[in-house]
């Protein structure tokens, strides 16, 4: 079962609400924040190789690159697969992402089928593909299939924004965070966009150490 699905800024503000009422210092996070935002992105090859792309690079630098493989019509899997490594490497792609990029293209993803499997499937599917790790496929399985209770316990915002909200005395690691999240089942991806939007107000306040 994929479980309640993320579909508009109401089910955002609802999952917020439910946070709030479970717990004092979500509810401390969203009178500071107010409802986060929806960030739903769309699905399929492209978002997943453009978080290829977006591996290890800046933002800018990355936005550089998906904006030439775009110009050159290099975001299909029949086109990465097509292309040449030198059509590549003029994008901006490494040799390890060109690598990356043609595994993707030849996993064959069934991305229809996606939408409606079970969470774990997905991120078991995603992970076999290699550019792919937990985090991402999680991040996938988040914005692009609006999954209300998947959570990123790897992602460094999220377990600086843990320590600043609940005050811990060190940054909590992706197996305690992980845990920690458990509490704020169904909406965890609710509790994640809380605690991201968390940390953007507290790193302007405070300064992120």
């Amino acid at each position: 079962m994929t479980g309640r699905i993320i579909e508009s800024r109401a089910c955002v503000k609802e999952g917020a609400a439910h946070l709030a009422s479970v717990c004092p210092r979500m509810a401390h996070a969203l009178s500071v924040t107010g409802t986060p935002p929806l960030r739903r992105r769309p699905d399929g090859f492209a978002q997943l190789l453009n978080a290829i792309v977006s591996q290890q690079v800046s933002t800018a630098a990355a936005d550089a690159i998906w904006g030439r493989m775009k110009a050159a019509r290099l975001t299909g899997p029949r086109k990465i697969m097509w292309a040449s490594d030198d059509d590549l490497r003029a994008a901006g792609l490494s040799r390890q992402k060109i690598r990356y990029a043609r595994a993707l293209a030849e996993a064959r993803i069934d991305y229809r089928a996606l939408r409606t499997a079970p969470t774990d499937e997905v991120i078991a599917t995603l992970t076999q593909v290699p550019g792919i790790g937990v985090w991402t496929a999680e991040i996938y399985a988040m914005f692009s299939l609006g999954r209300a209770d998947v959570f990123a316990p790897g992602d460094l915002a999220l377990q600086e924004s843990a320590r600043l909200l609940y005050g811990l005395p060190d940054r909590p690691r992706e197996r305690a965070l992980r845990e920690m999240a458990a509490d704020w089942a169904p909406w965890r991806a609710v509790a994640a966009r809380l605690l991201w939007s968390y940390y953007r107000v507290a790193k302007d306040r405070e300064g992120i150490r």
